[in-house]
């Protein structure tokens, strides 16, 4: 893969000589692949053998150490995400198109008209600790994220779309008017905007339960960094945490209070194993399951002792751009005009000089392929497979910042901008993975290729925890960043791209944006014609834009052993503990 990339390196480095010859050498490679079917996965392990009493499953976590922020209103890096759902489910259930239904541990009824949806949880449920689960639960929550301490991130337009909420949030309330309480177990919540995300897995509705048992008396100023948190978190989850060790490793027991019933399997051990390594020690028998790279899928496609399991993601990268800062004082994005990013053509100019296509095909074995747009194509319905977005096209990169004003004018190989002034761009890019490293070199090559002159940050790629930290924190060292998203299960943007989304990390806002995204979450986008045309409207407005360049959609690999029965991780399947069991004392070995 290296080899591979010294060749489009090479070849971009030479791209304004060249003109068209990555882009010939890439659709040479793609035509090759299309003569050869892509994979077909399944979503379910196929396991006929009888399943034996308890015993330990071993899940490797592939990647960085994770961060250890172990709740749901709190974590923001995937691997905390990963560890959390073994002890502490979410609120509702849904289906295959991520449309909330009753197949979780709340029912959830909503009323159009007056706004509001009713949440009933199930009587006689408890916290792995043994404490009753009451509806207070599920409302403490709210008064957490929407609490003017509150250090997390979850804070958007979700909760303060509860009525109430904000009175509450600026100090003017004790209570959420939004909120009544009917019962232990009946919560009815009544919004300020009824809009049909609602509708939708993480649309808008809060799907947290936390044990107020445990978290209440605390101050929600120290709640982050509070043992119950990092140390020793509850939950109603299949699993109880009976140990940790920061970053590396969880150690789990089944959880006889499941509301689903106690599982098959005694105990999971969860450990986190260098992207480098997974795939020997899954080859090796030391471990179930692992989320396997596709850039290395090649190397354990022929493996004897485990299945492949596969699925196209929710989930994109993207290569952002910084445009301004995060005001937290008002909760606002703001733009910065004086920064050279904010020049649209210069963004749209580095998404045309970049060759995604090849790069899907190239490195992850055609398991990534080029976005379109910024929505993936999972949700049929809103994704607009009309727009071409940004192929790979470093003439008309060069036309772009030729026609702005971005020109060589000292005659060092890099352009000036418009005002005459030289820059260099600093470009953030996580480690892990063998591709990290020689795909962040291409994209810096290519942009280098047209005239732009961009670095990487410090020289050199980050740390997941740290990068996620600077980006957060608008450090004045990034203008580029690469990162990924997860949609989750409403397709809605806003949460990832509002004018007061923490999550809008290039802090991209103008007052067309807004309405774009306003139409998208209006009560006539309840109309199913009209909530398309929204959605194609926003991606239309954000690929011109370009705030982001969508880069690549992906298949999620996971790896089971062969031992392992009853495992699907099919999207919009709750992954059900009491039904997975192990066929086998120890995990199998080639």
């Amino acid at each position: 893969m290296r080899k591979s990339l010294t060749k489009y390196a090479t070849l971009a480095t030479s791209a304004l000589t060249l003109g068209s010859s990555l882009s010939q050498v890439a659709l040479a490679t793609v035509s090759a692949q299309e003569e050869t079917a892509l994979p077909e996965f399944s979503t379910v392990v196929q396991n006929d053998d009888e399943v034996i009493e308890g015993g330990t499953l071993y899940y490797a976590l592939v990647g960085d150490p994770f961060a250890g922020v172990l709740n749901n209103m709190y974590y923001t890096a995937g691997p905390d995400g990963s560890i959390i759902e073994l002890f502490n489910e979410g609120l509702y259930g849904y289906n295959e198109n991520f449309e909330v239904d009753n197949s979780g541990f709340a029912d959830i009824e909503f009323d159009q008209e007056n706004k509001q949806v009713t949440i009933t949880i199930p009587e006689g449920t408890q916290w792995d600790d043994g404490e009753p689960l009451t509806i207070d639960d599920v409302i403490f929550p709210y008064y957490v994220v929407g609490h003017p301490d509150y250090t997390g991130i979850r804070y958007g337009e979700d909760f303060q779309n509860v009525v109430g909420m904000e009175e509450y949030h600026n100090g003017e309330a004790e209570e959420i008017s939004g909120l009544e309480r009917v019962d232990d177990y009946t919560l009815v919540v009544t919004y300020i905007d009824f809009n049909n995300s609602m509708l939708q897995a993480g649309g808008g509705v809060s799907s947290y339960v936390e044990p107020e048992h445990l978290l209440g008396d605390i101050p929600v100023a120290e709640l982050e960094d509070n043992e119950y948190v990092r140390t020793n978190p509850v939950g109603f989850g299949p699993f109880r945490v009976t140990n940790i060790t920061p970053g590396e490793a969880v150690t789990y027991e089944a959880n006889e209070y499941y509301y689903r019933g106690k599982p098959l399997i005694d105990e999971v051990v969860l450990e986190v194993v260098n992207a480098t390594s997974a795939v020997a020690e899954m080859r090796a028998g030391n471990y179930d399951l692992a989320a396997l790279p596709a850039d290395q899928y090649d190397t354990f496609a022929d493996a004897t002792n485990m299945q492949v399991l596969g699925q196209l993601q929710n989930t994109m990268t993207y290569i952002g751009f910084k445009l301004g800062t995060f005001d937290a004082e008002n909760g606002t994005n703001v733009m910065d005009d004086s920064r050279v990013t904010n020049n649209k053509a210069l963004r749209q100019a580095m998404a045309y000089a970049i060759d995604n296509d090849a790069v899907g095909t190239e490195f992850y074995s055609g398991l990534r392929t080029r976005a379109n747009t910024h929505i993936t194509p999972n949700f049929a319905d809103y994704h607009a497979d009309d727009i071409e977005g940004y192929p790979f096209n470093p003439e008309m990169a060069v036309q772009l910042l030729n026609e702005a004003g971005f020109v060589d004018n000292d005659g060092d190989g890099f352009v000036e901008d418009p005002n005459g002034e030289p820059f260099t761009l600093g470009f953030a890019s996580m480690s892990g993975g063998e591709t990290a490293e020689p795909l962040a070199q291409y994209y810096l090559q290519s942009w280098q290729a047209i005239g732009v002159n961009v670095e990487l940050v410090d020289g050199q790629l980050m740390e997941m925890n740290s990068f996620y930290e600077r980006v957060q924190a608008d450090d004045p060292a990034i203008d580029v960043f690469q990162a990924a998203f997860g949609t989750g299960g409403d397709p809605n943007p806003s949460g990832l791209y509002g004018r007061d989304a923490q999550f809008n990390y290039s802090r991209f806002v103008t007052e067309e944006h807004d309405a774009l995204l306003a139409a998208i979450s209006s009560e006539d986008a309840f109309d199913a014609e009209v909530r398309q045309q929204a959605f194609h409207d926003w991606q239309a407005y954000m690929i011109d834009e370009v705030p982001t360049i969508p880069t690549l959609y992906r298949y999620s690999l996971m790896a089971v052993n062969n031992r392992v029965k009853g495992y699907d991780m099919a999207i919009g399947t709750d992954v059900n503990w009491t039904e997975i069991g192990l066929t086998a004392e120890q995990p199998f070995a080639e």
